[in-house]
């Protein structure tokens, strides 16, 4: 059948107006969230990242501020002023006087408070570093809850569909005689609770997205991909341990502890006279005896510290500064063991975790299926009772969950594990921001 000229016309246009409709049709599809965006989004604005970053850089201003002497100080003013008429040129000693201080710090005082600012600056930005870690562990774990939850759904949801089919087969047998009504009211008792798992699993999803957005805002209620999150390999144990003094947990209290020693050696310059240096003009008045110009004067002068009883100030204050610093080296040393702590936990649990994953991919889940499809056929040839088919299509639900909970509390331990070597868990996130 020939179309009109109309007609014609009328589908050119639609040929050619669908591609202006694939960018709008593209834009209302839902964006999937993929653990690499999640932590691109939690580290490109966290309030906590940019603080550390905002007080690294106050400190570094500041130390350069520390370094510095102290502002000179003018000294301007008149000196024996008679009071009965306040003239200047009646009294040979009235004098104006216009002069400037300058003070010098005991000692090397500021080069030490200088480089104590630039360590605690120095401690920031690693501590910084050690937020975005800690940020980055926190979300890979949380987004990996999540997908478990997901998975459970899913693999309940399909459980579900077998279960409803065991049902109508119950029910086809109990009306040909062949099964008790207890068997049909056995098996939706058990699909009730398939449903109830459903539910108790989509609590806990939302609780984990809910956890999530305070990390990446309303991204976090957005569909997941389905693909089972990938992570960046980890090193041998020998590796982790040699590499964990370069930890910025590890660098922030070794700054912490430097930063402490330059406050022991700014206490050791109190025992230095600090002086003072000032030059002075002096302006005089009225004339000589002889009737000649009284000539104007200058002064210069040096104050000096004298640092003589130093038993209740300088002393206490350089054994103060000791235990400080102590404290700090033993703060470190705390830190330290704790991750190797960490460390050795860690690692234990992932290598066990990936002997069961083994076992399960290999043997287990076979099995299981194995089993429960045995135990279906040999229930509809009239062998087996109703609660041993029921007994393998629960083992087997809880052996396909027992698995994906495996798989995903290796997959935390292995963040945690990367949470340790920071050198290659972390990248620098977009810095003009990502939107959720």
């Amino acid at each position: 059948m020939e179309l009109s000229p109309s007609r014609r016309l009328s589908c050119v246009c639609l040929v050619l107006l669908i591609p202006l409709g694939w960018p709008a049709l593209a834009a209302t599809e839902p964006a999937i969230l993929t653990l690499a965006r999640s932590e691109q989004l939690a580290l490109s604005a966290d309030p906590e990242v940019i603080a550390g970053r905002s007080r690294a850089l106050a400190l570094r201003e500041q130390a350069v501020a520390d370094g510095q002497l102290p502002d000179p100080k003018l000294l301007v003013g008149v000196w024996n002023v008679p009071l009965d008429d306040f003239s200047m040129k009646k009294e040979p000693a009235s004098q104006f006087r216009a002069g400037i201080r300058q003070a010098f710090p005991r000692g090397q005082s500021l080069y030490y408070r200088q480089k104590r600012t630039e360590w605690m600056s120095q401690a920031e930005t690693a501590l910084m570093n050690t937020t975005r870690l800690a940020i980055q562990r926190d979300v890979r774990e949380n987004f990996l809850e999540l997908f478990y939850q997901e998975q459970a759904a899913a693999i309940v949801d399909k459980t579900r569909d077998l279960f409803e089919q065991l049902v109508d087969i119950t029910r086809a047998h109990y009306a040909s005689g062949r099964v008790s009504q207890q068997d049909v009211l056995q098996a939706q008792l058990e699909l009730s609770r398939l449903d109830d798992k459903a539910t108790q699993i989509n609590k806990q999803a939302d609780v984990q997205r809910a956890v999530l957005t305070r990390w990446i805002g309303e991204a976090a209620w957005q569909p997941i991909e389905r693909r089972f999150p990938s992570l960046p390999e980890i090193a041998d144990q020998a590796s982790l341990q040699a590499a964990l003094p370069d930890h910025p947990a590890i660098k922030a209290a070794s700054a912490q502890v430097e930063a402490s020693q330059q406050r022991v050696n700014e206490a050791r310059e109190q025992y230095k006279p600090g002086f003072d240096v000032g030059l002075e003009y002096r302006k005089r008045f009225g004339n000589n005896a002889d009737g000649s110009d009284r000539p104007d004067q200058m002064a210069a002068m040096v104050t000096l510290d004298l640092p003589l009883f130093t038993d209740k100030r300088q002393d206490k204050r350089l054994s103060a500064r000791q235990q400080q610093a102590e404290a700090a080296i033993q703060s470190r040393e705390r830190r330290l063991r704790e991750l190797q702590r960490s460390l050795a936990s860690d690692f234990s649990r992932w290598q066990r975790l990936g002997e069961q994953e083994t076992l399960y991919q290999t043997q287990l889940l076979r099995e299981a299926t194995e089993n429960a499809e045995a135990a279906v056929n040999a229930y509809q040839s009239g062998i087996n009772e109703f609660n041993t088919l029921m007994r393998a299509r629960i083992t087997e639900l809880d052996i396909r969950l027992k698995d994906m909970r495996i798989r995903i509390d290796r997959a935390k331990t292995q963040a945690r594990l990367l949470y340790l070597m920071p050198q290659t868990a972390i990248a620098t996130p977009n810095q003009s921001g990502v939107n959720p």
